[in-house]
């Protein structure tokens, strides 16, 4: 399959089977990550790969912080959880932050969302579903995730990738043609 096709083929898979992912297959993730593209090779990113008790303390802040946010919606925490609790792994994609520098931090973040994509492309590659979490129980701008992972303050979050074998089979979004959301300058 042509590259063009596999992003094509890319989907939010936001139900997953029980099935656990093997270490295996989190490695291979993790390898095609760090080939991205990155400003000066700085390879500014670092992963958090999250399972088992580690899986159990995550959804543990998950519950805190979506019954604090969503105090009124007792049905949206549950469902929000429901979901969150049949993921078999997470992995949580940071930046690294140049002190001083705001460009270089802004590129590093850049590069770390290349990363996390990879790991988003190559999941379809090895028949794993995949999601890229911000909010919600993506936790990725509450503090109790930054403290789970003993995250420095150096580094700067910029997702929760949710990864397992799928339980559904999303149909193709609609998409925009690309001449929409283009400009030709000569």
């Amino acid at each position: 399959m042509s590259a063009i096709e596999w992003i094509k083929k890319r989907r939010a898979i936001r139900q997953f089977t029980s099935k656990p992912v093997e270490e295996s297959k989190l490695r291979s993730l993790l390898e095609a990550a760090v080939w991205s593209p990155n400003d000066r090779m700085r390879e500014p990113w670092h992963f958090y790969v999250i399972r088992g008790e580690a899986k159990r303390k995550y959804e543990a802040a998950a519950e805190q912080f979506l019954q604090e946010r969503f105090p009124t919606k007792p049905r949206l925490v549950e469902e929000s959880l429901k979901v969150l609790y049949n993921i078999p792994a997470l992995i949580v994609v940071t930046a690294d932050l140049v002190e001083g520098d705001s460009d270089a931090s802004e590129d590093n973040v850049f590069a770390s969302c290349c990363a996390a994509y990879s790991i988003w492309l190559a999941a379809e590659e090895l028949g794993l579903g995949c999601v890229w979490r911000t909010r919600g129980i993506g936790l990725v701008r509450d503090e109790r995730l930054r403290a789970l992972l003993q995250c420095p303050e150096n580094r700067k979050i910029v997702g929760t990738l949710c990864i397992g074998y799928a339980n559904e089979a999303p149909e193709p979004p609609k998409r925009n043609h690309y001449e929409d959301k283009t400009t030709w300058l000569q």
